[in-house]
């Protein structure tokens, strides 16, 4: 409807502007908005306010011409000017009746557009270190990463998902450096774990793997792993300095192909484990990039180069600098460090710089919240390189924080101690975790409750949206189990039937979805649907508390029945965006 009364203004506006009454170069798109109290009428719009500066009119005036201008349509019962200069649309009663053939007609792609007109948008999320498992924290940046690429692609943006695979740098040796260290023990050597390696049960499980294929062929003493290094922390002592030490001698000891091994090994089953856990999510990406092919390719070296060749580097205490406080940032950055190797902040440049140099007009990256200090600097990188970087939008995630009987569950991804994705998935489910994970705006903290998750109850919002669906189909199946035959052609109904005021409420809900999927994906905020389906459930599941659908009034039957196909049609498309399945029993 709203498209529809937005084409009626626009073709007043040219009228007008074809006759001389208003300029031809001050056009606006008129901004269309449904108003608050139906006593104003159903829309409304300011585009006379907006016209009367560059058209040097009164705005009223305005208004008045707009309505003598628009073309005639049987949507609209009457228009009127209130206030300064606002137009209210009042929809016919009839206007409603032509929405639901429509719905039907269009299926799968009622709600869909081509806003995003092709548009090369690259949407980056999850993208956790393979250091261990996903725990719930990774989960909702996963659901939030992935509706918005959805919700993206539903208003015509070609979007591209993207892991970014952390496969290089300090924590991947401390991984597996780990590993070997499991390993040894089970080949009965005695040591003590270092602290501050990775203690979880899965590095148990790949340093098993190589024990059993390998058996003690990557074996050393004790006593050569710790000479001239603790064998345990001292009190006070430098748990940063005995890991990297711990680091180097696995490398020294093992020598480049055998430590390559060990590395390969705890990386490539992390991330199997992930890309598994992740599909079984419902979530996919369209390319896994990797953080060693930035060094491989020479993007990390040329990113460097075009920061040296802008001036913004500079040297001190051997080690070379990105001059971030010139942009604002509280101080300056290290590319290059005293020994020569490059950090994680150049990796993270080159990486920028080449998604920009893939084409994409616009880069969506999915973070912690945690990492909120770290977007100014990568932005400052982006415009130091000459590059756009307002094409760059960070949406940071607050992690999820559990709760199962009323108490906070404790979580330590270092110590090991943490809920996994695949543990709540399996605990209540992908369609609860994904619906609750993407019912908050993505910077709100979130609390998870587990129960109420599970509840097969109208206080958990998944099952009520899920159960309005079922309900619906619950319906056709008891015309069917009757043997109550009805109009299957949608353009063949009498809709003027539809005259109660839960029909005419449900009707006009139903006109909102494809309003409301446009303004989650351009805002990037997949609450919006949630609150959205949770309305349109909470009005249905009223109509069919206050009203029979299987009367022997055929033709009222017929239009009650078109209506709850129509619901039918609109739950599933939303739940669909979410990535939430649509039961027909429940």
């Amino acid at each position: 409807m709203k498209t529809q009364i937005e084409q009626l203004v626009s073709a007043a506006l040219q009228q007008l502007a074809s006759d001389g009454f208003l300029p031809q170069d001050t056009l606006p798109s008129p901004k269309i908005e449904r108003t608050r109290d139906s006593r104003h009428g159903d829309f409304a719009t300011n585009v006379a306010m907006i016209l009367a500066k560059p058209a040097r009119k009164n705005p009223r005036e305005i208004a008045q011409a707009i309505l003598e201008a628009l073309p005639a349509s049987d949507l609209v019962e009457r228009c009127e000017i209130a206030g300064p200069g606002f137009i209210n649309f009042h929809l016919a009663s009839t206007a409603y009746h032509r929405l639901i053939p429509y719905i039907l007609e269009q299926g799968h792609d009622y709600g869909r557009s081509q806003i995003g007109a092709g548009k090369r948008v690259q949407v980056e999320y999850v993208s956790a270190n393979p250091t261990g498992p996903l725990h719930v924290g990774h989960g909702r940046g996963a659901a939030y990463g992935s509706v918005v690429s959805d919700l993206l692609s539903a208003v015509g943006f070609d979007v591209h998902r993207e892991y970014y695979v952390n496969d290089a740098g300090r924590q991947m040796d401390i991984l597996a450096t780990s590993v070997w260290l499991r390993y040894l023990e089970l080949c009965d050597e005695a040591l003590t774990f270092p602290a501050n390696g990775y203690k979880g049960d899965y590095v148990w499980d790949i340093a098993a793997t190589l024990h059993r294929d390998h058996a003690e062929a990557y074996k050393h003493a004790t006593e050569e792993i710790f000479k001239d290094i603790p064998a345990d922390e001292p009190a006070g002592g430098d748990k940063e300095v005995h890991i990297d030490g711990l680091i180097e001698r696995a490398k020294s000891l093992l020598g480049d192909n055998r430590y390559r091994f060990v590395f390969e090994l705890g990386l490539n089953t992390i991330l199997d484990d992930i890309r598994d856990d992740l599909s079984l999510f419902g979530v996919n990406y369209d390319q896994w990039y990797s953080e060693r092919s930035l060094t491989e390719s020479g993007a990390v070296n040329k990113a460097i180069e075009r920061l040296r060749a802008s001036s913004y580097l500079y040297e001190k205490a051997g080690a070379l600098w990105f001059r971030s406080t010139d942009f604002g940032d509280e101080k300056d950055r290290v590319v290059v460090r005293d020994n020569g190797q490059t950090t994680y902040f150049a990796s993270d440049i080159a990486y920028h710089m080449d998604k920009l140099e893939r084409g994409f007009e616009r880069v969506i990256d999915v973070w912690g919240a945690d990492h909120h200090g770290y977007v100014p600097r990568v932005k400052a990188a982006l415009q130091a390189l000459g590059d756009d970087p307002t094409k760059l939008d960070v949406l940071l995630v607050q992690f999820a924080i559990l709760y199962r009987g009323g108490e906070k569950v404790q979580m330590s991804t270092r110590s090991g101690q943490f809920v996994t994705l695949r543990e709540l998935r399996k605990e209540v489910g992908a369609d609860a975790a994904r619906f609750f994970y993407v019912m908050r705006k993505c910077e709100q903290h979130m609390d998870f409750d587990l129960d109420l998750a599970k509840s097969q109850s109208s206080d958990n919002p998944v099952y009520y949206v899920q159960y309005a669906h079922a309900r619906i189909c619950s319906v056709l199946l008891q015309a069917a189990e009757q043997k109550i035959t009805f109009e299957t052609n949608p353009a063949a109904i009498d809709y003027s039937r539809l005259s109660e005021s839960h029909e005419q409420e449900l009707m006009a809900n139903l006109s909102r979805y494809p309003e409301i999927v446009e303004a989650s994906a351009l805002n990037e905020e997949p609450h919006t649907l949630t609150h959205y389906l949770r309305e349109l459930s909470n009005d249905f599941h009223t109509y069919y508390n206050a009203h029979k659908f299987l009367i022997d009034d055929t033709v009222l039957r017929d239009a009650r029945l078109q209506l709850t196909l129509a619901t039918r049609q609109v739950l599933r498309n939303g739940l669909n965006l979410l990535g939430v399945s649509a039961p027909e029993k429940m």
